[in-house]
């Protein structure tokens, strides 16, 4: 069932219809409606002052994504899921003391993944970028994992040389998006197991509005669906127990189809927006919470138990401009809603793991 924008329903009607829609069946993924068309453009490097670099693990689908601000940015944090991996989130704090950061790590590989920060820290030492405390250069970088641990060799994770060699890789040209950094083993549709579930990937977009520039990226490995917002179409998610239908897992579980069990943890969606807008901390964390509404927009179910949502905001400040924190907030969600969805439409079937753009028309 496909629900066009302009229908107004109350959340009793609402409720029905997608309680029906469960029980009915689900969606048809082949075959489905419209073009394979990717929405949106750009990528976060079109803000000035950045680059991106990726490593992705060619003995297994993890890696890790690095965004590198040499010049340091102000940065901030809004972490949305109840089940967070993520390192040096506290200093974001607008009460506490450090006002800029050089680079965010994302990496999947779990907890273990973590370890990839130390060698984005190395690398940034050795070129000098960092506090200078008289005897070092101290890098801030702030980061989040994901879970991809199911896919392929656990005992495989990014670690320090990951990090490092993402950070050698670091361009300021667009960066690729897919089965590429920490979106390599990100899956998808996760509610009712690894079986029924689809391949996820990293994507990145930006907006100009007012000479002001904001982009996004990020890696998708959500328990919920992902979806077009403006047509509420279903990309990818949960599939019916043959794997040949869209299960549309808001529909499933308002129809009281609830999974036994899943291991918890065992998703999150994590990125990260920036603008070449001046930024306090105080407007950079808030510009994170609100490019959480793109992710709502484009997943859903979103922010779960089983999630560790973790969305960072830099300011550049490359543009002069001072911020006006209600356009680029509305910027941040929109621009992180196209990536959610670029990274699904780039993402390729891994085994196990369908890919949307096999079951679009």
């Amino acid at each position: 069932m496909e629900i066009g924008v302009e229908q107004r329903w109350n959340r009793r009607a609402f409720m029905v219809a997608a309680a029906g829609a469960a029980a009915a069946g689900a969606m048809p993924v082949h075959g489905a409606n419209g073009p394979r068309r990717m929405p949106g453009g750009g990528s976060i490097t079109d803000v000035a002052g950045l680059r991106v670099g990726h490593y992705t693990d060619t003995r297994r689908p993890t890696g890790c994504t690095v965004i590198i601000a040499e010049a340091g940015a102000t940065g901030g944090v809004d972490v949305r899921g109840a089940a967070p991996g993520t390192r040096e989130t506290d200093l974001l704090n607008p009460m506490n003391m450090v006002d800029k950061v050089h680079a965010i790590m994302l990496a999947g590989g779990s907890a273990f993944g973590l370890d990839a920060a130390s060698g984005v820290m190395r690398y940034l030492e050795e070129k000098k970028i960092g506090f200078d405390v008289g005897v070092a250069h101290v890098p801030i970088v702030p980061s989040a994992i994901l879970f991809d641990l199911g896919v392929g060799d656990a005992s495989i994770r990014p670690d320090a040389a990951a990090g490092y060699q993402a950070c050698k890789s670091a361009t300021a040209d667009a960066p690729e998006e897919g089965n590429v950094g920490a979106g390599a083993g990100a899956t998808v549709g996760k509610l009712y197991g690894p079986k029924r579930a689809m391949k996820g990937g990293l994507g990145t977009a930006s907006l100009t509005v007012a000479g002001v520039t904001v982009g996004a990226i990020v890696a998708v490995n959500a328990v919920g669906d992902v979806l077009d917002p403006s047509s509420g179409r279903i990309l990818a998610g949960a599939r019916t127990a043959d794997g040949n239908m869209l299960l549309d897992t808001r529909a499933a579980v308002l129809a009281g189809d609830l999974p036994k069990s899943m291991r918890a943890g065992a998703a999150t969606t994590i990125g990260a927006v920036a603008t070449d807008a001046r930024l306090t901390k105080a407007q950079a964390q808030k510009i994170a919470g609100m490019a959480h509404d793109g992710l709502a927009r484009a997943i859903n179910p979103i922010h779960t138990m089983l999630d560790g949502d973790t969305i960072f905001a830099l300011g550049t400040g490359a543009s002069g401009k001072n911020a006006n924190v209600m356009l680029l907030g509305v910027m941040a969600a929109e621009a992180m809603a196209i990536a959610v969805q670029r990274a699904i439409l780039s993402a390729r079937a891994l085994e196990g793991y369908p890919a949307a753009v096999d079951f679009i028309a």
